[in-house]
């Protein structure tokens, strides 16, 4: 079997799959013309959505499509087709993107950044302190990755309440609700989090009047898709006091563009899309994992229903 792999570490990814699957005759690039030109005599392809959109532009089309994101934006443009299987990159990212999230929550707590600017001015700074135990988290996006978050967290004695598509029970959360809460849930946490997906539903979620109702002692996360946000309601709810903070990791447009709003934003930390970086070796353990199934016609994890775009 011939698997293509699109990948800007191609090499690294075969040197880990010749470790575990030998048999495999593996092709791999990350330009173009060289991945048009391999893609047609391979049935599997595995890579990054972004190189493998143009390939299935051109009317070429895999057996199975596993992408090394989580997110497979590229992959949803209305012109591609969607008649082959597609999985994505599911059960690697939650230990990291917990510690991610933890790092934050944590330094909003110490006050990091406020001791790291008396340090600078040289004035001495011993400002109380507060913990996590007590706070109120919400967490917008139960699904792998944010189920891993609230069990990170959980032992930190904070409140964990969930939105997800709709009602559920879904512990460690003491609650899940439906979307349609998430102005009311938002007006009482202290802690915003957003781990949706780019889907029709979840975007220009995180707008003006949602960011009306938060506490001004709040910190907004976002990780999930920077589409979920509307920039400029962001920048002028921390202009007027609406949020103590935003950590963003994902932004509309990547890299963000210069003069974009956000680079001088008041207490507003961009994190570059560094939330949770694939691990080659965990996705090479799901593409082996899925290969395995797909061979045997099994369901594969990460399976991708183009109607709901994840």
């Amino acid at each position: 079997m011939r698997v293509l792999i699109a990948e800007a570490e191609h090499a690294l990814y075969a040197h880990l799959l010749r470790e575990q699957a030998p048999e495999l005759e593996l092709c791999g690039g990350d330009q173009p013309t060289e991945l048009a030109a391999l893609a047609a005599g391979c049935s599997v392809w595995l890579g990054q959505p972004d190189l493998l959109a143009p390939l299935l532009r051109q009317g070429l089309k895999p057996g199975w499509l596993q992408s090394t994101w989580a997110g497979i934006t590229p992959l949803l443009a209305p012109e591609l087709p969607r008649d082959y299987p597609l999985t994505r990159a599911v059960g690697i990212f939650g230990q990291v993107m917990a510690e991610y999230v933890l790092c934050h929550l944590l330094a909003h707590e110490r006050q990091l950044f406020a001791a790291l600017a008396a340090q600078v001015e040289q004035r001495w700074d011993n400002r109380r302190p507060h913990s996590l135990a007590g706070r109120n988290v919400l967490i917008v996006g139960t699904g792998d990755i944010g189920l891993s978050l609230a069990r990170f967290l959980a032992p930190f004695g904070v409140k964990l309440v969930g939105i997800a598509s709709s009602r559920r029970q879904q512990p460690p959360f003491s609650q899940v609700f439906g979307l349609e809460t998430l102005p009311s849930l938002a007006a009482e946490a202290d802690y915003l989090i957003n781990l949706l997906p780019d889907t029709v539903l979840t975007r220009d979620l995180f707008d003006a009047p949602l960011f009306a109702v938060c506490k001004p002692s709040a910190l907004f996360i976002n990780a999930g898709r920077g589409v979920a946000v509307v920039d400029a309601d962001l920048v002028a709810a921390l202009e007027q006091g609406h949020l103590a903070g935003a950590v963003i990791d994902v932004c509309r447009q990547e890299p963000l563009l210069a003069g974009h709003p956000f680079w001088n934003a008041p207490r507003l930390l961009l994190t570059g899309h560094s939330s949770a970086p694939t691990d080659p070796r965990l996705l090479v353990q799901l593409f082996i994992d899925n290969l395995t199934r797909w061979r045997a016609g099994a369901e594969l994890r990460g399976w991708v229903e183009f109607s709901r775009g994840y």
